[in-house]
């Protein structure tokens, strides 16, 4: 294999969350996640405080002139804006003031997260109940909906911290259902039909080209398309490392995304602990992904620049003693791969 230069889009060494965290004090969460990862921030996600603050909640009030309602305890296009959506448009602002105060005169990387257009797809209904994935003429409606909004939301915030390169992170969790069709209906008898590889691919490309800003792609399932994200321009993919294995196939096409230039967001820490309740090891984390570059073949100075260590996923269901310890654990991880 071999390494071909890129541009750096985070210090060597870095370390980031995933998004949600617990709790629902948005000022203590985005001082938390400014004063334990320095080198490449985020706007915290928290969950907790209800509607509008969960993950399709809160990226569906990023949708420019589609609006959502709660509807039988599910999210679905609606006539116009209804309370739960501004709702969430009124918890976004009060996280983009917190931000605003707290990161002022902040330079540097700071990475922002919404869902991405094929989990929106597959988790917002219609009126008549049936997700927007089933209706591939809506589905491209929302996402270029969702590309409108994310364009207008990433230059908000590079307006409300102008020292800051703005990253962006799509969730897509859904994506692999979403191919294989295995999205179930709204009666979870069937499931709809599956979304051509192409039409998935060009759908990403479109709405992470319109972002104007690099894009890093989170999917946290076993069969996660690593070349179609790669093909539809991602700056870099984060995943859960124990769902990738270590078989050659797998090893392989994770070393093409490295050998194409793009970073790997690893994620090597538990979300929550483990049975015998100890606490994650920043060294241990570090070895692990040696381990994995080891496997891969490339260079290790090459490691630390590439490779940001994460959580496996998000953290809103840790305790917060436990979110700490594990973002403090993937931050040592981060400055000993320098340091290797």
């Amino acid at each position: 294999m071999t390494d071909k230069p890129a541009e750096p889009l985070w210090p060597a060494g870095s370390a980031t969350g995933i998004g949600s965290l617990p709790g629902a004090d948005i000022a203590e969460a985005v001082k938390f996640t400014l004063g334990e990862l320095p080198d490449l921030p985020y706007l915290p996600e928290l969950p907790a405080r209800g509607p509008g603050a969960d993950m399709i909640g809160r990226s569906a009030g990023l949708l420019v002139e589609l609006p959502v309602e709660i509807y039988a305890g599910r999210w679905r296009v609606a006539a116009s804006p209804g309370r739960e959506l501004r709702r969430a448009y009124d918890l976004r602002e009060r996280d983009l003031d917190q931000l605003t105060e707290q990161a002022d005169g902040f330079t540097g990387t700071l990475k922002v997260q919404s869902a991405g257009p094929w989990t929106l797809a597959a988790n917002i209904e219609l009126a008549l109940g049936e997700a927007l994935v089933s209706d591939h003429g809506a589905a491209r409606d929302l996402a270029e909906s969702l590309a409108e909004g994310l364009k207008a939301h990433v230059a908000d915030v590079q307006r409300r911290v102008p020292g800051a390169r703005v990253l962006l992170q799509l969730d897509e969790p859904s994506l692999p259902a979403v191919l294989a069709g295995r999205v179930r209906t709204a009666s979870t008898l069937h499931t709809y039909r599956s979304v051509a590889p192409s039409t998935v691919r060009d759908t990403l490309a479109s709405v992470i080209g319109a972002a104007g800003v690099p894009v890093v792609v989170h999917c946290c399932a076993p069969d996660t398309p690593l070349a179609l994200l790669r093909e539809a321009g991602a700056a870099a993919l984060a995943l859960d490392l124990d769902l990738v294995g270590t078989g050659a196939e797998k090893l392989d096409a994770v070393g093409e995304l490295i050998d194409a230039g793009l970073g790997l967001f690893a994620g090597v820490a538990r979300t929550t602990p483990p049975g015998n309740g100890t606490s994650p090891n920043g060294a241990a984390l570090a070895e692990r992904v040696r381990r994995l570059w080891r496997d891969l073949g490339f260079a290790d100075e090459l490691m630390a620049r590439r490779v940001v260590v994460t959580p496996s996923c998000g953290l809103a269901r840790a305790t917060p003693a436990y979110a700490q310890a594990v973002l403090k654990a993937c931050r040592e991880a981060g400055r000993r791969l320098v340091e290797q």
